[in-house]
């Protein structure tokens, strides 16, 4: 967290991870795997004042710390849930537009995020436009090959991915069929979102038609 800016979001990763925001209409309802220092949910509650943030984090002294240091907001808007992030996501009722999985612990990534049931849990959780982005980071290819095969069973080719400067790879999972979308179209709602997330969305626009504009329900 950037003192002078306790709201953005000063790592690149977790920036290029709001690009799941580009197609979602209107967001209302989001759920964050992995709260952290609470630098995702800061954002989306500064930036979308009518938007309702989840954030489930296993260990409660982590909560505490980002409460006491990291300026968490106190509002109705914003709900921690102590508990295993496997266990809440296939209990609970709430369905959100767009879900952010990013559980890492101190000896790298959490192996459950890979597994199909995990992922199937967040699929169900989802409304029926909900898009779930998946932070992967330092992991062995043997892990990276099976989160592809999980994916692929339950998102079909319903996915959009690309790498960041840090060698984080950003995956998109739709539950649905990507939106149709043309590039004047997904550059207009990463300008609008730019500015009203001060965050530099434009280049992950640019980049994801880059690189996969076949995929953007478009001939």
């Amino acid at each position: 967290m950037k003192l002078n800016d306790i709201n953005g979001l000063a790592l690149g990763y977790t920036q290029a991870m709001m690009a799941g925001l580009f197609f979602i209409p209107i967001v209302k309802t989001a759920t964050i795997m992995g709260l952290g220092a609470g630098s995702m949910a800061k954002n989306l509650l500064s930036s979308f004042s009518g938007l309702n943030v989840h954030a489930v984090e296993y260990r409660v002294a982590v909560a505490n710390i980002a409460k006491e240091f990291f300026y968490l907001p106190a509002t109705d808007r914003f709900c921690i849930h102590i508990d295993d992030a496997v266990n809440h996501i296939k209990n609970t009722a709430t369905k959100s537009d767009i879900i952010f999985s990013d559980l890492y612990n101190a000896e790298g990534m959490e192996l459950k995020q890979v597994f199909s049931s995990y992922l199937r849990d967040c699929k169900n959780a989802l409304n029926e436009q909900g898009v779930l982005v998946i932070n992967f980071w330092h992991a062995r290819l043997q892990t990276r090959q099976k989160l592809d095969a999980a994916l692929a069973l339950e998102f079909e080719d319903r996915l959009l991915s690309f790498k960041v400067d840090s060698g984080n790879t950003i995956i998109l999972a739709f539950k649905n069929d990507i939106p149709s979308m043309n590039r004047k179209e997904l550059l207009t709602k990463a300008k609008w979102l730019q500015e009203e997330m001060n965050l530099p969305m434009e280049i992950y626009a640019q980049f994801l038609w880059t690189t996969q504009q076949n995929k953007f329900g478009l001939n």
